[in-house]
């Protein structure tokens, strides 16, 4: 446990790099302790750190994702119906696309093949809400178990929600073109090369999308860190506010980001006093029900099922705000 905890430290949280830029900020003038210098410290330490943890796990995450495109997953969930279906669609999920956009298009594809709608919704929630590389990212930033407790939420999310929205019987509305879309029988394998090349492009294309939410999320988590008292954080959010879950659920809807750009918020919100399923709650549904995936999604789907599915993912994510606020000494 000893070796695991320095490997936990050095690597994951790179205590390394936070003694180097503290002494830089130190060496620039600035005192860590103090509201600026603190300020500079977070975010350079976040950002540096973010980055150096994303690319590597993007490239490592990309090349498990080369050995399943979608017509291999599609086949995988293919013939199946049920609780099992659901869970492996919400399983498969954590291995596919970083953001809730770029699940759509698979999402056509699963639904023109005759998948069942359970089994697609499930997918389709568990693709942006979880991945392996926000396990990594935020053991590094709090720990493995809240880590861990994440990626089970997240996991239950997905499999209930599209368990209920299978058992509305709403197939009815879905648009018509999803269902004529062609169906690829491809299932081509890669060859070595063309993985490691798919990996770097991939690096290449995420990090290029999300590094602006990256900054701002970690100028936001520095200014909450540094700037706001903890009392006016506690008075609005605080654990024993009942409202804090439901106003966490609702400022992240209209927000784009993937995980990683929010994981500076949260991080700064838990140090202020913040409960723990008020940050999961607000992570969520950045991540599950931004504003622009459900224009998005509308694309695809008539109202009736888009209300639908907002609303089961909104309930899902309010119920486990509450219980992880109720249990949060287990965590922190």
């Amino acid at each position: 446990m000893t070796v695991f905890g320095w490997l936990n430290d050095q690597v994951l949280r790179m205590a390394w790099l936070s003694d180097l830029v503290s002494a830089g900020v130190t060496a620039g003038g600035l005192d860590p302790a103090s509201r600026l210098g603190g300020s500079v410290q977070f975010f350079v330490y976040d950002v540096v750190k973010i980055f150096l943890l994303l690319s590597v796990l993007i490239f490592t995450v990309s090349l498990g994702q080369a050995y399943f495109p979608p017509e291999r997953t599609r086949r995988i969930l293919g013939g199946r119906a049920g609780l099992g279906a659901n869970v492996l669609a919400a399983l498969l999920g954590t291995v596919t696309p970083f953001c809730s956009c770029s699940s759509i298009p698979i999402f056509i594809g699963f639904t023109a093949a005759g998948l069942p709608l359970a089994v697609t919704f499930s997918f389709l929630i568990s693709s942006p809400l979880v991945d392996l590389a926000s396990v990594i990212l935020l053991a590094s930033i709090f720990n493995w178990s809240i880590a861990l407790a994440y990626v089970g939420v997240g996991l239950v999310v997905a499999v209930v929600g599209g368990t209920v929205i299978g058992r509305l019987h709403l197939e009815s509305q879905i648009a018509d073109f999803v269902r004529k879309a062609p169906v690829s029988d491809s299932d081509a394998a890669m060859t070595g090369a063309e993985r490691l090349a798919y990996a770097r492009d991939q690096v290449i294309e995420i990090v290029g999308r999300v590094w602006p939410y990256v900054l701002i999320g970690v100028g936001l988590g520095a200014v909450i860190h540094n700037w706001i008292p903890q009392e006016a954080i506690t008075a609005l959010l605080g654990q024993d506010k009942w409202w804090s879950v439901p106003l966490a659920t609702l400022v992240g809807i209209p927000m784009y980001a993937d995980i990683f750009g929010t994981l500076p918020v949260a991080e700064a919100l838990v140090g202020k006093g913040v409960g723990l399923g008020t940050v999961l709650a607000f992570m969520m549904a950045v991540t599950a029900l931004s504003l622009p995936s459900l224009v998005l999604l509308k694309r695809v789907v008539k109202m009736q099922l888009l209300v639908a599915f907002t609303g089961v993912v909104t309930g899902g994510i309010l119920a486990i705000g509450f219980l992880f606020n109720a249990l949060s000494g287990w965590f922190v």
